[in-house]
């Protein structure tokens, strides 16, 4: 039996916590963390882990960076907070609407900010509506996700999201979210369906379904480029443009969720531009701080601007926002941040890096529990297996994901267990090579550990 110390006992007794089996929760305890420099975070015992997950897919800068601590701590001494209701406004506001349309890899007319990627994607479904009932279609207002998708918990944003966990119980999904399916090769090809074959089968199911529901009906496609809580998996090279196509024929709002992919972390600035397709609007939030503090944005094309307009002329306001919507402080942190991307060059970075680290990365396929290593950029999956040759999965119930994940954290890697025992990997962007060599060795241990567990039950 675990006898745990005071602090976990406190945090059992207060604290809700978020994507956690509860009822183990209460006989483990949580891992108390004290502090952080760099990539690594050290806990209450003094212990220092490689954190191997960015923090939540963030921390892009990772910890302790004293430009950002400052750029905070200047803009909390000047203008402590401000809102931007009732046309109110403020400089970091405007000039981070100004960083972000200059970057956007879409024509963008305003940009929308918010606190986090859920509230973002809430958002977006909010304006898909508002801007088909301005512009005369009404039941134009369906939008299609995919299934394993991760885009929030919010209700809308959760009805967007297709993980079983985010809708059971909770009655969602809400009415007018469609399905697609997932584009990953490894578990969803068909017998020698070639890659391409299988974008060309997935391009052709969506249109199907979009005949199906009526084009009128249907307003929206969502996606991230690299599907992150899904189970990081990467489409294959002409999966989007084959989608883009079918968005283009039936005039679909194409929306990236770039909350994950954004602002460097496959190499490029935004994840669609690695991936080659062409969205109306975006969704950023996590590395738009590294997660500093909280705060997230939404591109509004001109289309979508002047129906907002015409119908805020109608109605007498847009009622729509936050009170944290543009927070100054973190507006001023966000804008450093994009600061420090372009002076330290972080997107070049991520691509000089990527080989080492998807080297690392599809190494581990060859191990006996891996039957499928993906990643793109400085993310990463590998799905753990309990047979390679017919691609069986374990148990559920034997919880291996989440052994490997203790393992890890036992020899000072955080990482993380998502669907079908897929553990993720995405460390902070500044990691070194040094780091890069020191996190897979670390894992490389862990899933030693894991294998002899499972040989011995």
């Amino acid at each position: 039996m675990t006898v745990l110390g005071n602090q976990a006992v406190r945090d059992i007794e207060t604290v809700l916590h978020p994507y956690t089996n509860l009822a183990a929760h209460r006989d483990t305890g949580p891992l108390m963390l004290e502090r952080g420099k760099g990539v690594f975070v050290y806990d209450s015992r003094g212990k220092d882990y490689i954190e191997g997950m960015a923090g939540l897919w963030c921390l892009s800068l990772g910890h302790g960076h004293e430009e950002l601590i400052e750029a905070a701590t200047a803009q909390l001494r000047k203008l402590s907070f401000a809102h931007l209701f009732n046309g109110k406004s403020h400089d970091p506001a405007v000039e981070l609407a100004e960083a972000l349309k200059a970057m956007a890899p879409t024509p963008t007319s305003k940009v929308f900010f918010c606190n986090s990627g859920s509230e973002a994607n809430d958002t977006q479904v909010k304006l898909v509506r508002y801007m088909n009932n301005a512009l005369g279609r009404p039941a134009k207002k369906k939008i299609i996700a995919r299934d394993k998708a991760y885009h929030g918990v919010t209700v809308a944003s959760a009805s967007l999201t297709g993980l079983a966990a985010n809708h059971t119980d909770f009655d969602l999904p809400i009415p007018g979210i469609l399905r697609t399916a997932c584009p990953h090769y490894y578990r969803g090809a068909q017998d020698g369906e070639s890659e391409d074959d299988f974008a060309s089968r997935l391009a052709a199911e969506l249109e199907a379904l979009i005949l199906a529901e009526g084009p009128e009906t249907v307003a929206a496609f969502i996606a991230e480029p690299v599907m992150g809580a899904g189970g990081v998996v990467v489409p294959p090279a002409s999966y989007f443009p084959k989608i883009q196509a079918v968005c283009d024929t039936y005039d679909l709002y194409v929306i990236s969720d770039e909350v994950i992919c954004g602002f460097g972390r496959l190499g490029t600035p935004f994840g669609c531009q690695a991936l080659g397709f062409r969205p109306d609007s975006i969704s950023v939030a996590k590395a738009l701080s590294s997660a500093y503090v909280p705060i997230a944005a939404v591109t509004v094309p001109e289309t979508m601007y002047e129906a907002t307009l015409e119908a805020s002329r109608r109605i007498g306001v847009f009622g729509h926002g936050f009170t944290y919507t543009g927070h100054p402080v973190a507006a001023a942190v966000a804008l450093k941040t994009l600061e420090i991307y372009a002076r330290d060059r972080i997107v070049e970075q991520v691509a000089a890096k990527a080989p080492q680290f998807l080297a690392h990365l599809h190494r581990l396929a060859d191990h006996p529990l891996v039957g499928n290593a993906r990643g793109l950029g400085l993310v990463g999956g590998i799905e753990l297996v309990a047979d390679k040759a017919t691609k069986r999965s374990f148990d559920p119930k034997l919880g291996v994901g989440a052994r490997c994940v203790r393992f890890a954290e036992e020899e000072g890697l955080i990482v993380r267990a998502l669907a079908s025992d897929t553990i993720s990997i995405c460390p902070p962007m500044i990691i070194t090579p040094a780091e890069i060599d020191e996190l897979f060795a670390r894992l490389d241990r862990a899933l030693a550990r894991t294998l002899e567990s499972v040989r011995h039950g």
